[in-house]
């Protein structure tokens, strides 16, 4: 029987949860480098998405910018290829655990240990106005989130690790004063996807914050606004269409001509050594434009239904809140709280 438990163990799926801030609009830069891949975890993984609107509330926002992003983003995780049938897809303030773990762990987490946190010692130089609570809390309900649903990988970018380091610091002191109660997750920060900067500014990464200049491309900009900015690309005062240091545009536009192709660097520019600039410029422009227009397509579908959307959410939530009630009744009764 232990040989068998042993087996049973070590063909256990991993657990891998991602939680994605609703703020601004997902662009080419996010898609690349990492959206294009969140479908592909669930067949390696059990995978959890949230969308955490909950994060999304420690700057301010109007209430119609909020539901529209939300909206917009759940929708979008679906259209790149996130499976609501075997991945779960959910907002993370339709899980009100969320909110009440994250009270509980504010109980385990010291302060010099969240006042160590760099985002929120950078955000607070960024908006002096409003270095609110919820914004020096928020890597405790980003533990929460992770630890809620006992997630063994984290993939994260290099500015959340610290948070991941801060949610295992916590797991390990809960864990040792009541005894094992929460998996104590592994941060990853993702090797695959490429980097993307701005098409009008190449030394820069092209970013939702960016606005609605020639520099970012939206995943629901439309065709011909697509090619517009592709065509009005930074290059340099050469002709030769290939990857260097010293020719950042022509870099970045071979990036992302072979990543929308799966094709490497070196492979694009094999394809484009007798080519202009003007025509490199178009052909890559094209490129993405066929690229996103599957994506663009089903979240048109998805967003014409909102009653079906919210019925999408709502099983999402569903399936999400009850791993999340199991996670949180252990700790309420390992606290010493009465249940009833």
């Amino acid at each position: 029987m232990n040989e068998q438990n042993v087996q049973q163990n070590a063909e256990k799926r991993k657990r891998v949860f991602s939680a994605i801030k609703p703020s601004g609009n997902p662009t080419l830069g996010n898609y690349l480098g990492a959206m294009k891949y969140w479908g592909d975890m669930g067949k390696a993984a059990d995978a959890l998405f949230a969308v955490a609107d909950l994060h999304a509330i420690t700057v301010a926002i109007e209430p119609k910018d909020l539901r529209e992003n939300c909206k917009r983003l759940f929708a979008l995780l679906i259209a790149v290829g996130i499976d609501t049938e075997r991945d779960i897809l959910f907002l993370q303030s339709h899980v009100p655990a969320h909110a009440e773990l994250s009270w509980l762990l504010n109980n385990y987490t010291m302060f010099g240990e969240a006042s160590r946190m760099t985002q929120f010692k950078d955000k607070s130089k960024k908006a002096p106005d409003n270095i609110n609570v919820g914004l020096f809390d928020y890597p405790v309900l980003m533990a929460a989130d992770i630890l809620l649903y006992q997630a063994d990988i984290v993939p994260v970018g290099e500015d959340q690790l610290q948070h991941v380091e801060l949610c295992r610091t916590i797991a390990n002191r809960f864990n040792n004063r009541y005894s094992p109660t929460f998996t104590v997750p592994v941060g990853k920060v993702p090797t695959y996807g490429a980097r993307i900067y701005s098409l009008s500014d190449p030394t820069a990464k092209m970013g939702k914050s960016e606005g609605e200049g020639d520099g970012t491309v939206f995943l629901l900009d439309t065709p011909d606004v697509i090619m517009r900015k592709f065509k009005r690309a930074v290059t340099d005062c050469d002709t030769c269409v290939k990857a260097s240091e010293d020719k950042p545009g022509i870099t970045n536009l071979l990036t992302i001509y072979a990543a929308v192709n799966d094709i490497t660097v070196e492979q694009a520019e094999k394809e484009f050594e007798h080519s202009s600039y003007a025509e490199f410029k178009t052909r890559v422009g094209e490129a993405t434009v066929e690229a996103l227009r599957p994506i663009r397509e089903k979240y048109e579908k998805l967003r014409s239904d909102d009653n079906a959307l919210c019925e999408l959410m709502k099983s999402g939530a569903s399936k999400a809140a009850y791993l999340a009630r199991k996670t949180l009744e252990k700790v309420y009764k390992k606290i010493g709280f009465v249940r009833i």
